[in-house]
């Protein structure tokens, strides 16, 4: 299985296959409004910005696993256009960890455990990286800033 085998729903509502992203690189966030990791927002887009004429991909799944992601749909979209400029795609909030996990972050956790080979999401702004293939390629610590994974992305655009 690749990540493509999976369905999401926009913050609207609306379904959208995984498959629709075949061929591009993408970074896989789960994200959250009121955590103090929340400015990587800046960054998360400023990535976007830079890559996205190049086959690439921000998706954002706002999760309150973590209890720092009340808000509405409706609230996460305007937060996130609001106070960082979002405009990559941004996805119904989902939880991330436990049997309740959207099949997505199952995948994601399977193919790219954490330290000492957790599947679970410690926090938020965990980030993944998928290759055109549809593989998972790394995972990140909530902590790695945007930035940081430049390089890895650069790397799989070549």
């Amino acid at each position: 299985m690749s990540v493509y085998d999976y369905k999401v729903n926009t913050l609207r509502g609306q379904e959208v296959e995984m498959s629709d992203y075949r061929n591009k690189v993408l970074l896989i966030v789960n994200t959250a409004s009121k955590c103090g990791l929340t400015p990587q927002f800046e960054g998360l887009q400023e990535l976007y910005n830079k890559f996205k004429d190049r086959q690439f991909e921000v998706l954002g799944f706002p999760s309150n696993q973590f209890a720092q992601e009340k808000g509405s749909s409706d609230d996460i979209a305007e937060f996130c256009q609001m106070n960082y400029g979002v405009s990559f795609p941004m996805f119904e909030k989902i939880d991330v960890n436990g049997s309740s996990a959207h099949p997505l972050f199952q995948h994601l956790t399977t193919e790219a455990p954490g330290l000492l080979g957790s599947k679970a999401i410690k926090w938020n702004f965990t980030k993944f990286l998928v290759d055109q293939n549809g593989r998972v390629v790394k995972r990140y610590a909530p902590k790695t800033t945007p930035d940081q994974i430049e390089a890895d992305i650069e790397k799989l655009l070549k």
